[in-house]
């Protein structure tokens, strides 16, 4: 599997920035757990991925980020944990090798960033590409990936879903995403978005736990 990546630039591109703002607040990620996504059956027809997305209230996972780049002789690895309840609440934490939480409900996003004093919220607007998907986690797992405005999407081989922006514009900055099945059902195994083909970041789940009882507040609090 081919691999993405963050994309710090993204706001450069004017025609698009205020549209991804508004994107990126009705988020929920990332990563993520594209749980409208299932084992090799279910997955094979996009009914079949709608009706087990159905099944899915709640998810939390592990997961390990890849930040892959030319000009690098390694990835940059993060790692954290990932927490998902219907119908647009998410907690997308990185837990090293720098702390930061990105908590998305009823259509609002908010991002905080260790530093010496805590966790502080950054008000700063940094749209990097994992934020862009993001936005995108809720819809995935309910299974909606043919609604989407932004990204026509394609079935390959029962185990894996290609999503191509349908606008140029946004092609220059997100060539493709790739969403890689687990057997699990409701459950995805890795998320790779692609700047382009050597520029990638890639997200793999595992620990992943199906409608599991999560506290309200893992949604609401940062510590």
């Amino acid at each position: 599997m081919r691999q993405p990546i963050f994309i710090n630039r993204f706001y450069a591109y004017n025609p698009y920035s205020s549209r991804v703002r508004r994107f990126a607040r009705r988020l929920p990620c990332c990563v993520l757990l594209i749980a409208a996504c299932l084992c090799l059956g279910w997955a094979d027809t996009w009914d079949g991925i709608r009706s087990a997305a159905a099944d899915v209230d709640a998810i939390s996972a592990d997961f390990v980020q890849e930040k892959h780049l030319p000009i690098l002789a390694g990835p940059l690895v993060s790692r954290g944990r990932l927490y998902y309840r219907r119908p647009d609440a998410l907690r997308w934490e990185y837990t090293s090798p720098v702390q930061s939480v990105l908590l998305m409900r009823d259509g609002d996003a908010r991002r905080f960033v260790r530093f010496d004093r805590g966790l502080v919220e950054d008000d700063g607007v940094r749209l990097q590409a994992m934020q862009l998907v993001m936005p995108e986690i809720s819809g995935w797992l309910a299974g909606r990936f043919q609604d989407n405005p932004l990204f026509e999407a394609g079935l390959q081989g029962g185990k894996k879903i290609v999503l191509v922006p349908k606008d140029a514009g946004m092609g220059r900055f997100v060539q493709r995403i790739e969403l890689w099945m687990s057997q699990q059902p409701g459950v995805l195994e890795a998320v790779l978005i692609f700047e382009s083909e050597d520029a990638f970041t890639r997200v793999v789940f595992s620990n992943t736990m199906v409608n599991p009882a999560l506290d309200d507040r893992i949604f609401r609090e940062v510590q």
